[in-house]
């Protein structure tokens, strides 16, 4: 894979702040040949420099940089609340995607193609709820029936997206779930982070069943169509019109606050899609916004500590947690083929833990005990 500096761009940036190739040089603590090669592209910076070039003249790693690997994975993140996608969270995922390519020969599927995709994905209400019925018909549920994980395991099978099922934490991460989308092969992979309460997962994985139906997006707009794709597909208008009118009828906040939490207890899936769906409803017949007040965002809090996260609930006791038991439960539970793939690779060609640490990127202590069952 060949990088090149985007030259126009950092031309265009020096202008504007005002800075001379030797004045580029000196803030670099470069030789200003070595600014004169780089801008002649005949060679290209180390990483350190390029970071700092970036910051120096405010341009992104997108920007700055040209990638000329036609098939570079694309990429896209369910982050954690409150952070940031940074170029080197790119970059990892990207590295990762360079990597899942050697398992691609070894999938299950008997053809690989583009999976069905939405041809012009938006946001706008009605679209969003004519695809969410759509999808409903497709994996065989009532426009007024609850979604459960099975149905949406199953319909990441069928658009031949591969489940990687990861134990990341539930903090010091940037990312709950990764979407890497494989160009050269026409290849889906969904990493789900486990360490998650239960209505936050199924919410997550309806998200990047959004990703697999809107490759043509990318960065914010593909994280706010899956956002929206997920609220509707979960909790579509005949539910939020029902719970509309259910919430009207509560006497006071506090009662109507109960029925939000009954609702979304009922649902298996967080308040927040459910208050969310619910004021995206009354916007659009034109009628008030359900009013929660602030003590709503205290008894959500109460209502997630009811569960236990994903991981807890599906493998029990983490701490005697052995890789053997890891592999069938949640090659079990998602029905995904992803560690039988890697299996397959890892006697094929023989590699050793390193390589199952830079597919899942999991600590290298766990990638140790993983290739030791799968070999």
């Amino acid at each position: 894979m060949k990088k090149r500096l985007n030259t126009n761009k950092v031309n265009e940036a020096m202008t504007t702040a005002g800075l001379t190739q030797t004045a580029l040089a000196e803030a670099l603590d470069v030789s200003k040949e070595a600014v004169s090669q780089w801008l002649k592209e005949k060679t290209y910076p180390r990483p350190n420099k390029v970071l700092q070039l970036g910051k120096l003249l405010n341009l992104n790693f997108d920007e700055l940089v040209i990638n000329e690997d036609p098939y570079t994975p694309v990429v896209a993140f369910r982050k954690m609340k409150g952070t940031k996608t940074k170029d080197h969270h790119i970059e990892k995922a990207q590295e990762m995607g360079r990597f899942l390519r050697h398992l691609v020969p070894f999938l299950p599927f008997d053809t690989l193609e583009m999976p069905p995709v939405l041809k012009k994905p938006s946001c706008d209400y009605d679209y969003l709820q004519t695809v969410a019925a759509k999808v409903r018909a497709e994996i065989n549920v009532d426009a007024d029936a609850t979604i459960d994980f099975s149905h949406l395991i199953r319909r990441f099978f069928e658009l031949q997206a591969v489940v990687v099922p990861v134990l990341w934490g539930s903090k010091q991460r940037h990312e709950n779930a990764v979407h890497i989308y494989l160009p050269d092969s026409q290849s889906t992979w969904v990493y789900l982070n486990l360490d998650v309460n239960i209505h936050d997962f199924k919410f997550w994985m309806a998200h990047e069943l959004g990703h697999c139906l809107s490759p043509s997006l990318a960065g914010d707009e593909a994280e706010d169509f899956a956002d929206s794709f997920a609220s509707a597909l979960l909790f579509p208008e005949v539910k939020a019109k029902q719970a509309y009118l259910q919430l009207n009828n509560q006497s006071n906040l506090y009662k109507k606050c109960l029925c939000l939490l009954d609702i979304a207890r009922q649902e298996v899936i967080s308040p927040n899609t459910v208050m969310m769906q619910v004021n995206h409803y009354a916007k659009h017949i034109g009628k008030a916004e359900q009013d929660f007040g602030k003590t709503v965002w205290g008894m959500i809090s109460n209502f997630n500590k009811e569960y236990k996260n994903v991981s807890e609930a599906l493998l029990g006791d983490l701490e005697v947690l052995k890789a053997h038991d890891f592999i069938k439960k949640t090659e079990q539970s998602f029905e995904t083929p992803f560690f039988n793939v890697l299996e397959k690779y890892l006697k094929e060609s023989n590699k050793g833990p390193g390589i199952v640490n830079a597919i899942t990127d999991m600590p290298l202590l766990d990638a140790w005990s993983m290739h030791a069952e799968l070999t």
